[in-house]
C-alpha cells in the first residue's frame, strides 16, 4: 500500500484491505487512486455519497459507452482488469439495456425459487460436513478446500444446470476471475479459459436442455424471443451468474468462520439462540465484504456533488469502496473495526450494492450462509482455528476479500 503517492497507488494484491480503506477514508470521501497500468480512477469511500452516487442516471456502468479512455484506446488489450469492463451483461449495462438483461436473469433469483432451494443446499451442506467428518480427529483440514469453496459452486451449478463432468473444470477456473495481482499474460490466460468453458457449457444444454437457468438464456438467444439477447450477451450473462454466485458466497463464509471461531462467546450464544444466524452474517458483511472494491461506474457527464464538493469529469472511473463504508464510525461507532452479531447497525452495510444494481443473488447468498454456518458448528461446535487469524494467507485481489486458506481442527 502506497500512501505517499499521489494519486494513491491500490495495492492490487489486497494484502491489507482495511488498512487501505481506512488510509483512503482519511484522505476524504472520494479521492484519485491509480489501478493496475497505471489506470486513474477514484475511489469512493463514504457511505451517503456511495448511494447519491449509485442512484443518479449520471453515473454509468457501460464502458464501451463512458469511459472516455477506453473508447480513445487508451487501456491496453492485456489490462488485467479488463474482465470487468469488456462482458456484455446486467452488471456492466446502462439504462435500457441494463433493464432488458436484468430482467432475463432475474426470475432465477425469485423469492420462491430461492427459497425452493434451501432443501437442496441442505442436502448438498449435509454431504460435505459427512465428507469432513471421515478426517481423523487430529487431522488439520482446509475448510475452504473441502467446504465454504465447495459449497457455494455446486449450488450455482445447481441454479445453471451444469453438468458433473464439468464440475472440476468449472472448480479450476472461476477462482481466477477475481484475480488482481496477476500478470497481464495470465490475465488473458484465465479469461480465456473461463470463455472456453462457458461456451462448452451453452453447447452441451443446446443438446441436453433442462429445467435451469443457462437452458432459459439459451432459449432466449436461440427462439428469438424479441429479447435480442446475442451470443457474447448470453455468455457473458452466464458469466455474472457463476462469478458473483459463487466468490462472494465462499468469501462470506470463510469470514464468517474466522469471525465466529475468534469470539467464542458470541459463538455460544448463537448456537442457543439459532434464529440469530441471520445476524452474524450481515455483520460480516459488514465488516468484512465479499467483494471490497467494485469497479466500473463512469461519470456520463461533469457531476459535481454538491453534499461533497467533488466534482467527477465525464469520462472518469469510479471504484466503490465497500470495506470503508462497512467500517464508517460515524454510522457504525467508535469500535466499528470489532465483530459484534448483536451490533444494532449490522444491517446498515451496502455489501451487496445500491440502486438499480443492486446484487440479485444477495438472497441467495444469505441463505447459503445460514444454513452452512448453522450445520457446520452444530457438527463440529469445537471447531477451532489451526492458526491465527491474522496469520491466515487472503486471497490475492483488491476486488475480493476472503481467506486464501482456512486451516482448522475440526474437533479443538
Amino acid at each position: 500500500m502506497d500512501t505517499q503517492r499521489c494519486p494513491f497507488r491500490l495495492d492490487t494484491a489486497g494484502s491489507d484491505l482495511p488498512g487501505e480503506a481506512a488510509a483512503l477514508r482519511a484522505l476524504g470521501p472520494a479521492t484519485p487512486v491509480e489501478l493496475p497500468g497505471g489506470v486513474p480512477a477514484w475511489s469512493v469511500t463514504d457511505p451517503a455519497l456511495i448511494k447519491r452516487l449509485l442512484t443518479d442516471p449520471r453515473v454509468s456502468k457501460d464502458a464501451h459507452q463512458h469511459w472516455t479512455a477506453y473508447l480513445a484506446g487508451e487501456i491496453a488489450e492485456d489490462w488485467p482488469l479488463r474482465m470487468w469492463v469488456d462482458p456484455r451483461n446486467a452488471f456492466t449495462a446502462y439504462g435500457s439495456e441494463h433493464g432488458r438483461l436484468r430482467r432475463l436473469i432475474s426470475p432465477a433469483f425469485t423469492a420462491r425459487r430461492i427459497r425452493a432451494l434451501a432443501p437442496e443446499i441442505e442436502r448438498i451442506t449435509g454431504e460435505l460436513l459427512d465428507r469432513l467428518a471421515a478426517h481423523p480427529q487430529d487431522e488439520v483440514v482446509d475448510l475452504r478446500n473441502e467446504f465454504t469453496w465447495v459449497l457455494p459452486l455446486m449450488v450455482v451449478n445447481t441454479l445453471l444446470g451444469v453438468p458433473e463432468d464439468l464440475h472440476d473444470a468449472f472448480r479450476a477456473t472461476i477462482g481466477h476471475l477475481f484475480e488482481t495481482g496477476v500478470s497481464p499474460e495470465q490475465s488473458v490466460r484465465n479469461a480465456e479459459a473461463v470463455y472456453a468453458h462457458l461456451a462448452r457449457l451453452v453447447e452441451t444444454k443446446r443438446q441436453a436442455p433442462g429445467e435451469d437457468v443457462t437452458t432459459a438464456l439459451i432459449q432466449a438467444h436461440d427462439e428469438e424471443t424479441g429479447t435480442g439477447l446475442t451470443e457474447r450477451e448470453l455468455l457473458d450473462s452466464l458469466l455474472l451468474l457463476i462469478g458473483a454466485g459463487h466468490e462472494t458466497t465462499v468469501n462470506l463464509l470463510g469470514s464468517a468462520i474466522i469471525a465466529l471461531t475468534t469470539h467464542p462467546e458470541q459463538l455460544e450464544a448463537l448456537r442457543k439462540d439459532p434464529a440469530r444466524w441471520a445476524d452474524a452474517v450481515e455483520e460480516t458483511l459488514r465488516l468484512r465484504p465479499p467483494v471490497a472494491n467494485i469497479l466500473p461506474r463512469f461519470a456520463v457527464e461533469d457531476l459535481h456533488d454538491e453534499a461533497s464538493g467533488i466534482t467527477f469529469a465525464r469520462g472518469d472511473l469510479l471504484v466503490v469502496n465497500f470495506t470503508a463504508t462497512g467500517r464508517e464510525e460515524a454510522l457504525h461507532g467508535a469500535d466499528a473495526d470489532r465483530w459484534d452479531h448483536t451490533r444494532d447497525s449490522r444491517r446498515e452495510h451496502l455489501s451487496f450494492g445500491y440502486g438499480t444494481h443492486f446484487c440479485l443473488g444477495a438472497e441467495l447468498a444469505r441463505l447459503e450462509a445460514r444454513i452452512a454456518l448453522a450445520a457446520l458448528f452444530d457438527r463440529f461446535p469445537r471447531l477451532a482455528l489451526a492458526a491465527p487469524a491474522d496469520e491466515l494467507p487472503r486471497v490475492e485481489s483488491f476486488i475480493s476479500d476472503g481467506p486464501g486458506a482456512l486451516p482448522v481442527r475440526l474437533h479443538g
